[in-house]
């Protein structure tokens, strides 16, 4: 029986010249299946395959780990910054609340200028300071 001629793709697979392909005198094909090394070095694709396949699903473990971790940075990051603005405001509100505070006491202190501290406080005023009550501020 005489079979057609092989599919020029199937003999660069096999890394086959076309004119080896067949038999010239009866056209039949000699050279259809690989040689016989090719099975281990199927064997050898098959393994190289079968450990790229598992160092890729490492690769994509380790890179759904690490977006996770991020995403919780992420999520933590965003909690510490709001209750840091938080924390922000309520200084910022102290301390309005503060400089409110000393500007009403400053009229009562008018001989206070420019003194020096031993001065500036002598032990008749803490009497006199000690009528103020200012309220700690709650947070």
């Amino acid at each position: 029986m005489i079979q057609p001629l092989p599919d020029p793709a199937l003999c660069i697979r096999y890394n086959v010249k076309l004119s080896n392909c067949h038999n010239s005198t009866d056209n039949t094909l000699s050279h259809i299946n690989p040689p016989a090394s090719s099975s281990s070095d199927d064997a050898k694709k098959v393994m190289r395959r079968e450990k790229n396949r598992i160092a890729a699903q490492k690769s994509r473990m380790r890179q759904t780990q690490k977006a996770d971790s991020l995403h919780l940075e992420s999520e933590n990051l965003e909690k510490e910054n709001a209750a840091l603005r938080k924390e922000v405001k309520q200084l910022t509100e102290e301390a309005k609340y503060l400089t409110s505070v000393l500007s009403s006491h400053e009229p009562l202190c008018t001989g206070l200028t420019s003194q020096t501290p031993d001065i500036l406080y002598p032990p008749h005023h803490t009497s006199y300071h000690q009528h103020i009550s200012v309220p700690h501020y709650q947070h």
